[in-house]
């Protein structure tokens, strides 16, 4: 085990962090994607300092091989679009650079620093970076080049003990970014790790915070769970500390009115898990379909619905109006919710022919007439 030190006001030397070696934290490099290496290696060639960072580390440390890999550098977005021919800038206050490799994204970013707090957006220093970072287990630094993972706020201790450790000040933490909560949640449910008293109950007593955060934000982290293979745990999780009202209200009422329809929503979390094992790479169409068909069973009785004269066209119609209601504030693609909505009918026997597609196909021909008058 190494230290880094660095110089306090009096230009007194004071112990930064724990540096881990390969025979310490035992990482394969085998792991690792070797784009994501060679990213960090061009990056420290063109005279850059450049880590692997966050949940990739964490995940390797636990010998497990990660699905994305984020880089942080000193270099600015513009420096490292310069580098990387095949890039682009993002964002328009917190700008990152994506790095493509055919059909993967790297995102690199730069060290933040904390003169604007934890959410702030001038660039800075890496003893700066890593206090911006909410949670320990997800705030370490991996040097592929000397094989060391660099440790300011023991995180690596946490990941050993298995505990959920906030590096931002309870008080301050989720006041500034409420998402955070989601994440803490997330982290404990795909890692095993648990979170602690003080911090289950700091989400409790912060868990209205959510509910001024836009739709798209939230879309994208109710994403991020379905995607996870792990959604059964972190709803569990996020109906305890009462945030998975604001991710999904009616949902949640549901479940609190009616203990026969939670317990068919999360045995639904649960073959959704296990269908995302195997078809990772499905459309999210596929995955709503298991947030939705609990729902959709209790509207009617389909059988008599299927017995009655109602056009198919009709019982999709309002059945699609009802879901869209039943799962906001999400706002998934139109074309991914139709399709789970067409997935649960087809279930029960009613076909419903892809009606959009073809007036999209007929609207075109049009213009394209028009365009030749």
């Amino acid at each position: 085990m190494l230290i880094r030190y660095g110089t306090d006001s009096k230009g007194k030397p004071v112990k930064k962090a724990v540096i881990y070696t390969k025979e310490e934290h035992k990482i394969s490099l085998e792991l690792i994607d070797p784009d994501a290496l060679f990213i960090v290696n061009r990056l420290r060639e063109t005279g850059f300092d450049a880590y692997i960072v966050g949940g990739a580390v964490r995940d390797l440390i636990i010998g497990k091989k990660p699905k994305d890999f984020d880089i942080v550098t000193d270099a600015t977005p513009s420096r490292i679009k310069k580098v990387f021919r095949n890039s682009r800038i993002i964002g328009k206050r917190f700008r990152l650079v994506h790095v493509f490799f055919g059909e993967k994204i790297f995102e690199v970013s730069t060290f933040r620093s904390i003169v604007d707090g934890s959410v702030g957006n001038a660039f800075g220093s890496m003893d700066e970076d890593v206090m911006r970072r909410d949670f320990s287990l997800n705030a370490l630094y991996y040097n592929p080049q000397k094989e060391q993972v660099i440790d300011y706020v023991d995180g690596v201790n946490a990941i050993k003990k298995g505990v959920v450790k906030p590096v931002i000040p309870l008080n301050r933490i989720f006041i500034e970014d409420p998402v955070r909560m989601l994440r803490a949640v997330k982290y404990g449910a795909t890692t095993g790790c648990r979170l602690p008293g003080s911090l289950r109950k700091k989400i409790r007593e912060s868990a209205m915070l959510l509910s001024p955060v836009s739709p798209s934000r939230l879309t994208e982290e109710l994403i991020k769970i379905i995607n996870s293979g792990h959604s059964y745990a972190i709803v569990a999780s996020a109906l305890d500390t009462d945030l998975y009202t604001y991710l999904q209200p009616s949902a949640t009422n549901m479940m609190l009115e009616k203990k026969r329809f939670e317990k068919a929503y999360l045995s639904s979390l649960k073959q959704l898990d296990e269908f995302d094992r195997t078809n990772h790479d499905a459309r999210l169409g596929e995955k709503l379909y298991f947030l939705l068909k609990d729902f959709v069973d209790g509207l009617t009785d389909w059988q008599a619905e299927i017995k009655s004269s109602v056009p198919a066209s009709d019982l999709y119609k309002r059945t699609w109006a009802q879901c869209r209601n039943f799962i906001l504030p999400m706002n998934p693609q139109r074309t991914e919710l139709e399709f789970a909505v067409r997935k649960i009918l087809s279930s029960y026997g009613v076909q419903v022919k892809e009606i959009r597609k073809k007036n999209q196909r007929k609207n075109s021909l049009s213009k394209s007439s028009a365009e030749k008058k």
